[in-house]
C-alpha cells in the first residue's frame, strides 16, 4: 500500500470537503488540524478548489490535503500541480486511474460492485472507495465483495457519520473513511469553525475510543502478590485469575508478582486501535517505547508502553478485547 496511504489509515477519517468561498480555506485547514485531523478531502465540485488545496498546503503543510470528486485527467493535473497528495474519484475513470497510477500519485476510484474492483485489480490498485456506501448496501456489502479479492482494501465513504463510524472501521480490510459530518458546507458557509473544531475532536475520541482497561498494581514478590490478590477477591467478590507474571483480580486489577513497570505499577488505557492512537497521540508530542510493542497475527499493533510516569505509574496502550 503507498506511503499515503499508509498515512490515511492511521489517521482513520478522512473529512470530505466542499468549500464554496476561497476565504475559508485557511480557517477550515487550521479547524481540522486543532480537532486533530490534519488531513482533507477538497472535493472539485466547486470553483475554488483548486486554489483551496494551494492554500491548505502552503499554509499547513503538516497536512495530508487530497482532491476528491475527480472526473479528468486534466482536474487530476491541475489538483496534483495545486499540492494534491491523493486522488479520490465518485467512480472508476480508466484514464484517470492510468494517469495516476502511471505518475505514482496515490488514487481511489469510485467501487460499488465486483465487476469496480476487478477492473481496479486490473489497473493495479490494491485501495479503492466504496461509494455511496450505505446506499448501496453499508458494510455487509463491502464484507461480501471482499472475500474473494483478499488483497484489496476499502475506503467507504458516503453515508457513514459518528454513529456508524467504529463498526467501519473495525472491519480490518477497511483503511480509513471518508466523511463530511463534521465540515459540513452549512457549518463553513456560516464561519462555525470551532464547532467544525469540536465536532472534530469529538470525532477523533469517538474513533480511537480510549477507556481505562484495568490497574496494575506491583507487589514485592509472588507471595505479597497473591496475599493482595486473594484479599481483594474476598473483599470485593471478585473472580481470580492466575497469569504467569500476575493475578487478575476480575478485569479491573492486576496484581504483579514482582515490580514491574512503574514505581507504583501501570495502568492499561484500551483503545480500538493501538495504530490509530499512537499515530495521534504522537501528534501530541507523545513518545512511545517502541521495544515493548506487541503485534496481532495481521501485523497491527496491540499493546505498547508510553514513555515516562504519571503518578508513579507506567501508561500503556491495549487493543479493545
Amino acid at each position: 500500500m503507498n506511503d499515503t496511504l499508509v498515512t490515511l489509515s492511521k489517521i482513520g477519517i478522512v473529512p470530505v470537503v466542499a468549500l464554496n468561498h476561497i476565504k475559508d480555506a485557511e480557517p477550515l485547514a487550521k479547524a481540522l488540524c486543532d480537532g486533530g485531523l490534519p488531513c482533507a478531502e477538497v472535493t472539485f465540485r466547486t470553483a475554488c478548489a483548486e486554489e483551496a488545496i494551494r492554500l491548505m498546503t502552503d499554509k499547513f503543510p503538516q497536512m495530508l490535503v487530497g482532491a476528491g470528486t475527480v472526473l479528468t485527467t486534466e482536474q487530476a493535473k491541475r489538483a496534483v500541480n495545486a499540492g494534491a497528495k491523493f486522488i479520490v474519484s465518485p467512480g472508476l475513470n480508466p484514464e484517470v486511474v492510468k494517469y495516476c497510477v502511471d505518475n505514482d500519485i496515490p488514487v481511489t476510484p469510485g467501487c460499488a460492485n465486483p465487476s469496480d474492483i476487478e477492473q481496479a485489480i486490473s489497473l493495479g490498485l490494491d485501495v479503492v472507495k466504496i461509494f455511496p456506501a450505505e446506499a448501496i448496501g453499508g458494510l455487509k456489502l463491502i464484507k461480501s465483495m471482499a472475500a474473494p479479492y483478499v488483497n484489496m482494501k476499502f475506503m467507504p465513504t458516503g453515508g457513514i457519520n459518528a454513529k456508524n463510524l467504529n463498526e467501519y472501521l473495525a472491519y480490518d480490510r477497511i483503511i480509513a473513511c471518508g466523511g463530511s459530518w463534521m465540515v459540513s458546507s452549512t457549518l463553513i458557509d456560516a464561519g462555525k469553525f470551532d464547532e467544525i473544531t469540536e465536532l472534530t475532536r469529538e470525532a477523533v475520541r469517538n474513533m480511537l475510543g480510549f477507556h481505562l482497561k484495568h490497574v496494575g498494581v506491583n507487589s514485592a514478590d509472588e507471595k505479597e502478590a497473591a496475599k493482595m490478590a486473594e484479599a481483594l477477591t474476598d473483599m470485593f467478590g471478585y473472580e481470580s485469575r492466575e497469569t504467569d507474571i500476575s493475578y487478575f483480580c476480575g478485569s479491573e486489577i492486576e496484581v504483579m508478582k514482582s515490580t514491574g513497570k512503574g514505581t507504583m505499577g501501570h495502568i492499561a488505557i484500551a483503545c480500538n486501535s493501538v495504530d490509530r492512537a499512537v499515530y495521534h497521540l504522537e501528534s501530541q508530542g507523545v513518545e512511545f517505547e517502541m521495544d515493548t510493542a506487541l503485534y496481532t497475527e495481521k501485523g497491527a499493533l496491540k499493546f505498547i508502553y508510553i514513555k515516562g510516569e504519571y503518578g508513579g505509574f507506567a501508561l500503556h496502550l491495549a487493543l479493545n478485547d
